[in-house]
């Protein structure tokens, strides 16, 4: 046992049960243990009592645990992984719990679905929550049976005394409620897991296939009307008059209301209100210039031709490396913005009476949507409940709780329930998008050797943040600079899947092959030489590991036999640093009819321990496959603010049959847990576009891939 001093939050530990207080309890269902059938198997019978342990867990009369799952459900499965934490902690038998979707509280420390940091950032914190139940526990139990706690152990939540006696969780439970709360505690080893590390079914996977109500767009509510609204067609524009006339005669359709420059139409379906919105006849003016695509890439241009500012960090000296050097490479690298293109499209509750607003929906925000909303209808933020819902997708838009404080202004005006349904072309041409971006990158060469490097970033609206600069190759060159710079839009953009290393990591290893091809050195031997100018490195601003680094790109290339392709499979390495993540990919592409095809994709992944293998896989492959997709495919665009496109036929997303096979390998360790969610989207751009190179001999400096390739299909 490893033992932890930890300061006990008392409120962290005063559960508000929503289970047994009436409230609204959203995608309750029964935890599947890892066989096909678990999911038809109930292990204990409804307790008649539930007995609160902490924030986290109660405990029932029967043993049956019922544990809280606090962050946002995005798909990434942290609705199954967190309570899987717990649970290892706990001692309970995974057959035996079932969870509940917290909304939003005090209770729990960032309640965020974003940047791949849920189970990083509460890796201790749930194994505290488990710990310190299992403690209390024993504790009763040890009371109970009249023996030192000392002497007890705890399995499938059966606490045993060394002279055979035993009780249940069940029995104790009502006692280790009321049991002082431990200020120390202590965790397993890994080697005693037996949840944590085996393959667990999402608990929600059963509701999910039979249809049950589980997402945003499922929410009803007495008196709910339904809300369709308009905007304005364009970036930069806003509403003069309107004539709703039309939208009235609409059967279903009750009332038209204005808030803003946008306008809701009020239905008595979803469809009434959208068939209404339709009808609406709108006049706008132009407050800006809405702004084109090709206007925004010159301007990016301007800025990587000279960048304004201080470095966001400096090694050494890199115009003297540049001014000593043989040969200085130069490549800028080009990419579009984005939508986020969620399977289901933005949608909130909302009922608003006086000062009181309950907001129900898939927000990966609900502490600043809750803000969001109380400035919106001018109440205080305590006034207004959060429930979350499962989530349709997510990717950064989710967010962004705009669609929330529309709903709830709505609601205000109209003095009824109202769900918010962004239609599919509402969802594409509302924002937020990934921000159009170019990156310069410059390496000078001498002697055979890289001696200084320079990135520059130029992107809509933002500014590369802190911890880019620290990624390799910092540290890895002696002369090095990264400057970052943006060029202002009316067009709203924001955080898309892996935020801003989505593109970075693509344009950075299509550059190293390059630099490996004027060096005359295998890319995977060129990484690790640099590398081992960081093993051992005392500088603490670096934010990856060498040592791990090295470790997922040897791996990498001994899983795909780098180098020893088949004839005709051409290969492309790839390996990235984000959110807290090593991940090293080769991508291999094939041939067909002189266009190239992604046949498979080899990744190996350092994220520490992983907690759940069979939802860490998907994750990973998901990642891969959405990478893939977006660098062959995704192009946007806008024609003064309008956006190009605003359904499927005219924007492309990767199609099934174009899905490669996807390899996952994870290295095995027992440090803690890193990101997931993000790590493997950013390196499947460089591995498809160097493996694209070789087998066509092209370079591709600007997504998406397919202008290059004529892929159409």
């Amino acid at each position: 046992m490893a033992n932890k001093n930890l300061k006990t939050d008392r409120r962290s530990f005063i559960k508000v049960s929503t289970a047994a207080g009436g409230g609204l309890v959203l995608g309750f269902s029964w935890l599947s243990a890892c066989k096909a059938d678990a999911a038809l198997e109930v292990a204990k019978a409804m307790p008649a009592d539930w007995f609160d342990i902490n924030a986290f867990l109660k405990i029932g009369d029967t043993g049956l645990v019922s544990i809280v799952s606090p962050n946002p459900e995005i798909g990434q499965n942290v609705k199954t992984s967190m309570p899987m934490i717990i649970a290892e902690e706990l001692g309970v038998n995974w057959k035996d719990v079932i969870v509940e979707q917290a909304g939003l509280s005090k209770d729990f420390d960032r309640q965020v679905a974003g940047g791949s940091q849920s189970i990083r950032s509460t890796w201790d914190t749930l194994r505290k929550a488990g710990a310190t139940a299992r403690h209390m526990l024993v504790s009763a139990a040890a009371e109970t049976m009249e023996v030192e706690a000392s002497e007890c152990s705890v399995e499938n939540g059966v606490i045993t005394h060394s002279s055979g006696k035993s009780v249940t969780f069940g029995e104790v439970a009502s006692l280790a409620a009321t049991q002082i709360v431990p200020e120390k505690v202590s965790f397993k080893s890994p080697g005693d897991y037996k949840i944590i590390g085996t393959d667990r079914t999402n608990v929600d996977i059963k509701d999910i296939v039979e249809g049950k109500p589980l997402f945003g767009i499922d929410t009803r509510k007495e008196g709910m009307l339904y809300a369709s609204v308009l905007r304005p067609p364009s970036f930069g524009q806003s509403l003069v008059s309107y004539d709703d006339t039309e939208a009235k005669n609409v059967s279903g359709v009750s009332e038209v209301i204005r808030f803003g420059d946008k306008i809701a139409v009020l239905g008595n379906s979803n469809w009434a209100a959208i068939k209404g919105k339709k009808l609406l006849q709108a006049n706008w003016k132009h407050d800006s210039q809405g702004e084109s695509s090709p206007e925004h890439s010159a301007s990016l241009s301007a800025i990587l031709k000279k960048p304004k500012g201080e470095a966001l960090r400096k090694d050494g000296d890199v115009k003297k490396a540049f001014a000593d050097a043989d040969i200085v490479l130069d490549r800028t690298y080009e990419a579009p913005f984005l939508p986020h293109n969620c399977l289901e499209p933005m949608n909130f509750m909302a009922s608003v009476e006086g000062d009181k607003c309950i907001a129900v929906g898939p927000i990966q925000t609900p502490g600043w949507t809750q803000n969001r909303i109380a400035k919106a209808i001018g109440v205080e933020p305590e006034n207004v409940s959060i429930q979350l819902t499962r989530m349709g997708g997510g990717f950064g838009r989710r967010l962004y709780g705009d669609f929330a404080e529309e709903v709830a202004m709505i609601s205000q005006k109209a003095g009824v329930p109202i769900q918010l349904l962004y239609t599919r072309e509402d969802d594409m041409t509302a924002g937020m998008y990934r921000p159009a971006s170019k990156y310069r990158i410059q390496a000078s060469v001498k002697d055979g050797k890289m001696t200084g490097y320079r990135l520059t970033e130029a992107a809509i609206n933002s500014n590369m943040f802190g911890s880019i600069p620290h990624y390799f190759p910092a540290g890895c060159v002696e002369n090095y600079e990264v400057f970052g710079g943006k060029s202002e839009s009316n067009i709203t953009t924001g955080a898309w899947r892996a935020p801003y290393t989505n593109f970075l990591a693509c344009a950075e290893q299509s550059f190293f092959d390059e630099l490996s091809a004027e060096l005359k050195i295998d890319p995977v031997q060129l990484r690790l030489d640099l590398l081992e100018n960081v093993i051992g490195s005392t500088d603490e601003d670096i934010e990856y590991s060498g040592e791990r680094m090295q470790g997922v790109i040897r791996l990498a290339a001994e899983k795909s036999g780098w180098g020893k392709a088949k004839d005709g499979v051409y290969q492309g390495f790839s390996a990235y640093y984000s959110h807290n993540t090593h991940v090293a990919e080769v991508a291999e592409v094939v041939l067909e009819e002189n266009r190239p095809v992604v046949k498979k994709v080899y990744c190996v992944v350092d994220c520490g321990i992983v907690v759940n293998p069979l939802a860490a896989k998907n994750q990973v492959e998901g990642g891969i496959i959405d990478g893939i997709g977006h660098a062959m495919y995704g192009d946007f665009a806008f024609d003064k603010g309008k956006p190009s496109a605003s359904n499927f036929d005219k924007y492309r997303l990767i199609r099934n049959i174009e899905a490669p096979e996807v390899e996952v390998h994870f290295v095995k360790n027992e440090l803690s847990p890193t990101g997931l969610g993000e790590p493997s989207l950013p390196p499947a751009g460089g591995a498809v576009a160097n493996a694209i190179a070789a087998a066509t001999g092209n370079r591709f400096y600007k997504q998406p891939f397919i202008q290059y390739t004529d892929i159409i299909g």
